[in-house]
C-alpha cells in the first residue's frame, strides 16, 4: 500500500506544469509522505527554493490527471517509474539532469549490461542508414542494449538493426508514451516491446510533442547509455544534442567512419575535428570497453564489470569540446535546437 501511495504521490507531482524535474525531485525530498492536499502552493515555494509566480494550485485535477495515467499505464501493460523508485536506472541518476519520472512500455534498459545510444539525422545518406543498421546489428549481437530515438532516418535504421539480430533496442520518446510519433513507426514500436525492448518518456500520457521535447529526450537518451555514437549528422542536428549531453556527463562520443565527409555529415565530421573518435565497427567501441576505457568499466560479452571503473576516452586525439554549433534553448534547460 505504501508503494502505491508512493506512485500516485509522484504521478500527481509529475502533473505539476510550473515544476521543473529537478524541482519536482525536491518537493518530494522535502515533503516525503505528507498528503499533497494538505500542501499549499507557499510550501512548495518552500521546498523547492523558488517562487512559482503565476501558477495555479489545483492538486485534485492533478490527481484526477494521475489516476487518469494509472489507468491508461494498467490497461497497455505499461509501468512508471519515479526517482526514488528501486527500478529507476541507476546510470540516470548519475545525471546532471535526471527525469523524475519514466512512463514505460515494454521494459527499461537492463542496468546490468550495457547501452549504446546511435544517433544521427532524420534525413540521411543511403550510406547513412547503411551504417546505422550494420553498427546496432554488431553491437546488439554482443549483447550491447541499442538506444535511440524512434524518429525518422538514423533512428529507425539503429532500432531495426537490434531487433534483426535478436537483439534489445528501447527508445526515449519527445511526447507520452499513448502515441508514437511519427506515426509510420508505430508498428516498429510495437516489435520493439515484442523483442523485449520498450519505449520511455518522461512526459505523462497524452503529452504532445512540440520543438522543446525533443531536445529535452536526448539528454535521457544519452544518459542511459556509456557511449553515444553519431553516425550522420548535419550541422544543427538533434544529434549533435544527444553528443552534447553525453559530454557534459563525461560520457564517450564516437561517429562513423563511413559518413566522413558526406553530404549530410557536416555536424558529424565537426564533432571528429574536435576530438570525437572515428569508428569503422563497433568493434572499436568494444575494444574500448574490454580495455576498462570510459565511465563504467570493463566489458565482456553480455555484459560488463561495474567493479572495474575508470574515467575519460583514452583513444581521443584531442580534448572534446561541446559542438558550438548546436544550441539549444527551452524554459527547462536554457537551451535552442533544431530538429534534422
Amino acid at each position: 500500500m505504501a508503494a502505491e501511495l508512493a506512485s500516485l504521490r509522484d504521478m500527481i507531482v509529475a502533473r505539476m506544469p510550473f515544476l521543473s524535474a529537478r524541482q519536482r525531485i525536491k518537493l518530494v525530498m522535502r515533503v516525503g509522505g505528507a498528503p499533497l492536499c494538505d500542501l499549499c502552493l507557499e510550501d512548495v515555494e518552500r521546498a523547492v527554493g523558488h517562487r512559482l509566480d503565476g501558477a495555479r494550485w489545483d492538486p485534485d485535477a492533478w490527481e484526477r490527471e494521475a489516476e487518469r495515467d494509472l489507468r491508461f499505464l494498467s490497461a497497455v501493460g505499461g509501468s512508471s517509474y519515479g526517482y526514488f523508485d528501486a527500478g529507476y536506472p541507476a546510470i540516470l541518476r548519475e545525471t546532471a539532469r535526471p527525469p523524475f519520472m519514466l512512463y514505460v512500455r515494454g521494459r527499461l534498459p537492463d542496468g546490468r549490461r550495457p547501452s549504446v545510444a546511435i544517433v544521427g539525422t532524420r534525413y540521411p545518406t543511403g550510406r547513412g542508414l547503411d551504417a546505422a543498421l550494420a553498427l546496432a546489428m554488431e553491437a546488439a549481437a554482443e549483447g550491447v542494449q541499442v538506444v535511440s530515438g524512434l524518429a525518422r532516418g538514423i533512428d529507425s535504421a539503429a532500432h531495426r538493426g537490434a531487433i534483426a539480430v535478436g537483439g534489445r533496442t528501447y527508445a526515449v520518446l519527445g511526447r507520452g508514451i499513448d502515441a508514437v510519433y511519427p506515426a509510420s513507426n508505430k508498428e516498429l514500436a510495437a516489435r520493439m516491446v515484442e523483442a523485449g525492448g520498450g519505449i520511455a518518456s518522461e512526459y505523462p500520457p497524452g503529452t504532445p510533442p512540440s520543438r522543446w521535447t525533443f531536445p529535452e529526450r536526448n539528454r535521457i537518451l544519452a544518459g542511459l547509455c556509456r557511449s553515444t555514437v553519431v553516425v550522420e549528422a548535419p550541422g544543427g542536428s538533434g544529434a549533435l544534442i544527444s553528443a552534447a549531453f553525453a559530454l557534459e556527463e563525461g560520457r564517450d562520443v564516437y561517429v562513423a567512419a563511413a559518413c566522413s565527409g558526406g553530404p549530410r555529415s557536416a555536424g558529424s565530421d565537426a564533432l571528429a575535428a574536435d576530438g570525437a573518435v572515428t569508428l569503422s565497427s563497433f568493434g572499436d567501441i568494444i575494444e574500448d570497453w574490454r580495455c576498462g576505457v570510459g565511465r563504467h568499466g570493463a566489458f565482456e560479452p553480455g555484459g560488463f564489470d561495474a567493479r572495474s571503473r575508470r574515467s575519460g576516452n583514452r583513444r581521443r586525439r584531442a580534448p572534446l569540446r561541446r559542438p558550438s554549433r548546436t544550441r539549444l534553448t527551452s524554459p527547462a534547460y536554457g537551451r535552442t535546437s533544431r530538429r534534422t
